[in-house]
């Protein structure tokens, strides 16, 4: 996607416009730094969650799990 159309479409997405699918979206949350479904959670506390816990190693995020239940 070059760069004069990505802006629009990022404008679109953004304004609620257009959705991007999946595939789309999980390239924006690579660039961004973000898991994917960092986006598809309306709660901003559980999305910042979700940001933490996806920079975890296996073993940290297994261990954060039995902790949560």
């Amino acid at each position: 996607m070059d760069e004069f159309s990505a802006s629009a479409r990022m404008n679109q997405y953004e304004v609620g416009k257009r959705t991007p699918d999946y595939l789309t979206l999980k390239r924006i949350a690579k660039v961004l730094g973000y898991p994917p479904a960092y986006f598809y959670t309306e709660d901003d506390l559980m999305a910042e969650i979700i940001s933490c816990a996806s920079k975890l190693n296996k073993d940290d995020k297994k261990a954060l799990l039995n902790q949560l239940v």
